[in-house]
């Protein structure tokens, strides 16, 4: 039986560790920081055998090279400047990570970096920053056009796929969601739950596709309130989804 366990590491990031309840070895997913890591491994008595990198940023691979005493592989996007790197993948690659039996398929989800890719397999997805749970990351290095079209392929995903997102954004996502919808109903009650479970310190993480089909604005480009708020927003009629899709982002990296 797969076992995935959050890490908290840095301010508001998450490393995940994915491990079988029968085995000793574990991955781990983005690192950012390597103390954390090395002390959830042996405070579940893991040995690392590989580690899953999505993205370039720093606070999703600064752990990776205190991670490696032994010659452990380490997967991630190619042509990016990841540390260690050992096995590049591209899109439509597949892979069983040593230690784990989860076959994986890579992903390319451009947009937050232009090096982003993403894991999906056995019933879930691991996003990195590409989807966040209640919204997306920031459009640092893609352009609106690509990044809503793999969004768009990230919400055609069965609607129970887990979505393991890289940071604690989730109320703040669904404060801005509720601005770009106030009507939603389930996204209110969504926003409830999710400032109850931060009064307790609980993690808001994983949510499911299903959920964020539901809620989340920027997977909701063709709803006609969304449609409506954004045209109110931009003082214009927006020219189609992608162009939902950018007013929305401008819009969250301003509010």
């Amino acid at each position: 039986m797969i076992e995935i366990t959050p890490i908290p590491v840095l301010k508001d990031n998450y490393t995940w560790l994915i491990h079988e309840s029968q085995s000793s070895g574990a991955i781990v997913v983005d690192p950012g920081d390597t103390a954390p890591v090395a002390r959830a491994l042996e405070s579940l008595g893991l040995q690392l055998s590989a580690i899953l990198i999505t993205h370039h940023h720093g606070d999703h691979v600064a752990g990776v090279e205190g991670l490696l005493a032994d010659a452990i592989p380490v997967y991630g996007p190619a042509d990016s400047n990841i540390p260690c790197l050992t096995h590049p993948l591209r899109a439509g690659d597949r892979l069983v990570p040593d230690g784990i039996d989860m076959p994986l398929e890579v992903l390319a989800v451009p947009g937050h970096t232009l090096d982003h890719i993403a894991y999906r397999g056995d019933g879930v997805l691991f996003a990195g920053d590409a989807l966040f749970a209640g919204g997306c990351g920031r459009m640092f290095e893609g352009t609106p056009a690509p990044m809503q079209g793999y969004l768009a392929t990230l919400r055609d995903l069965p609607a129970d796929t887990a979505v393991y997102c890289g940071h604690e954004y989730t109320q703040a996502n669904l404060e801005f969601a509720v601005a770009a919808e106030p009507e939603n109903e389930a996204l209110q009650a969504r926003l409830e739950r999710v400032r109850e479970q931060r009064r307790r310190g609980a993690i808001t993480v994983p949510s499911t596709i299903g959920e964020e089909r539901a809620t989340n604005p920027f997977l909701r480009w063709d709803s006609a309130a969304v449609v409506r708020h954004a045209t109110e927003r931009a003082g214009r009629v927006p020219e189609g989804p992608a162009d939902v899709f950018a007013i929305l982002r401008d819009w969250k990296d301003h509010f």
